[in-house]
């Protein structure tokens, strides 16, 4: 194992504090921006087809027979959870430069091609290569920003991610509202300009990716022009000391497989399932409730899709300031899983339009903010580099399985209420509330436990264990002491 010298890590000084200021804002720079683009981009390409679905695109594909349009949807999300984690493992061996420059390239040349299709089984064809394609972005780029960032300053970046993305998802649908004027143009129809636009902006920045994106910081001076060799060993030594598992053990399976028994990361997975299904119903089927439910045209649909979106950036930052200002991430998920609530029951049960449409941004503000502390949540509580890479890919799997139900719960004979999708999405976040109670009181009594030097945690130990370097069996990390594990 590599050893680091952490000594200034464990005594700062106002001139170490400053020196870890600038560091931040140098990673926040270079990872931050490139995982937003990142992330707009998988989200973007992934979800064309619900602006495109208020066009022509339905009735010149065939998809508006049957279930066509869902299963278009969730196959999608059927290929990238079988693809989760191979493709987050293959984040760590690969590298991510290599990986996301690679991957980005080719769900962009997917997208493209998809202008091109002529029929419903073309089009479910790329949405099952493009699932695959984009199966490592988001848990990958979720152990990417863990493993730079302590505990106490990962829901912001979080946050940061999801602002970054909900705003380029704002703006591409005010961009594809206009290429849906281009209907007809050089014999494209409006919803292939989409495709089409969208996918040649992609293959641009993957290529851009390359240069720009940062390696894991272990080995950050194979970054293109990144931190000093100073800087890198205050950036290692920082998440020493914070975790102790900045450093990777050889890949066996045995120790992958081993990362499943942990019932917490089902826990966890439980809560990304539960949180998809509303953002399901509300990114893909926003537009087409906007249309069929509240009486909008489609311009006027594309169009009002989009603010909810731009005001989600002031709840998600200003929640997850207080979330990494007081390690506090249980209640700030549950406050938020209140505001859905609130915000569903104002979508589906009055009948005017204004109030409904009000009830959009609420819901929509609340889950961009869950999103952020849900993933710090479960990164928070999670040590090792290989556990954190299993849990990812774990959590993001069943965020896709919640996709999945979420495409099937806005029934269009149920118009314009969508009942069956309220009280769906009503019920998901009560079952999340429970979940947060739960580990809550479970990771105050294991954090006791700790305390008192009774149990051991994540493979690390408290101070009143000896306080001598020791090793596992299977992850030979340096345990740590006299920290608060859990953070709830």
């Amino acid at each position: 194992m590599d050893t680091y010298d952490d000594s200034s890590a464990l005594n700062p000084t106002p001139k170490s504090y400053d020196a870890d200021k600038h560091l931040r804002r140098k990673i926040d720079w270079r990872l931050c921006t490139i995982a937003g683009v990142l992330c707009s981009l998988n989200l973007l390409d992934s979800s064309i087809i619900s602006s495109a679905s208020v066009t022509s695109m339905l009735s010149d594909l065939g998809l508006d027979v049957d279930n066509r349009f869902s299963v278009s949807i969730f196959i999608f999300t059927i290929a990238s959870v079988c693809f989760q984690l191979p493709s987050t493992i293959a984040v760590r061996v690969i590298g991510p430069r290599r990986y996301f420059s690679g991957v980005c390239l080719l769900f962009g040349l997917l997208t493209l091609c998809t202008a091109f299709v002529t029929s419903w089984r073309q089009m479910i064809a790329l949405r099952v290569l493009l699932g695959m394609t984009m199966s490592g972005i988001y848990p990958g780029l979720t152990l990417l920003i863990s493993s730079w960032y302590t505990r106490q300053e990962q829901q912001l970046r979080f946050a940061f991610l999801q602002t970054g993305e909900v705003f380029v998802l704002a703006t591409g649908g005010i961009v594809n509202f206009g290429l849906n004027h281009l209907d007809h143009a050089a014999g494209l129809r409006g919803w292939q300009w989409m495709f089409l636009v969208q996918g040649l902006i992609t293959i641009v920045f993957g290529f851009i990716t390359y240069f720009w994106m940062v390696d894991f910081p272990e080995h950050s001076q194979s970054s293109f022009r990144f931190l000093t060799p100073e800087e890198t060993d205050r950036a290692v030594a920082r998440i020493q000391e914070d975790r102790g598992d900045v450093v990777a053990v050889p890949l066996r399976w045995s120790v992958i497989l081993a990362q499943l028994k942990d019932l917490k990361i089902y826990g966890f997975g439980i809560m990304f399932f539960l949180q998809n299904i509303v953002s399901t119903a509300l990114s893909y089927f926003l537009p087409i409730i906007l249309q069929g439910g509240m009486g909008f045209n489609s311009d006027q649909a594309i169009l009002l899709s989009q603010p909810p979106y731009y005001y989600a950036a002031i709840p998600a930052i200003i929640t997850s300031r207080l979330g990494d200002k007081y390690r506090l991430r249980g209640p700030i998920i549950t406050v938020n899983c209140i505001c859905l609530i609130v915000g569903f029951a104002m979508l589906g049960f009055p009948s005017q339009v204004a109030v409904r449409y009000i009830g959009v941004f609420l819901a929509t503000g609340a889950y961009v903010s869950n999103w952020a502390a849900l993933s710090s949540y479960q990164a928070n509580n999670i040590t090792g580099q290989w556990k954190r890479t299993v849990t990812a890919a774990t959590v993001t799997a069943f965020n896709g399985l919640g996709g999945v139900a979420g495409s099937f719960i806005v029934r269009q004979v149920e118009a314009p209420q969508y009942l069956t999708a309220i009280w769906v999405s009503i019920g998901s976040q009560i079952v999340v509330i429970c979940l947060v109670g739960i580990f809550s009181v479970h990771f105050y009594l294991a954090n006791s436990k700790q305390k008192k030097g009774t149990k051991i945690i994540e493979n690390t130990v408290s101070r009143s264990f000896a306080l001598c370097p020791a090793s596992l069996p299977d992850e030979k990390e340096k345990l740590q002491g006299g920290k608060q594990i859990h953070d709830g």
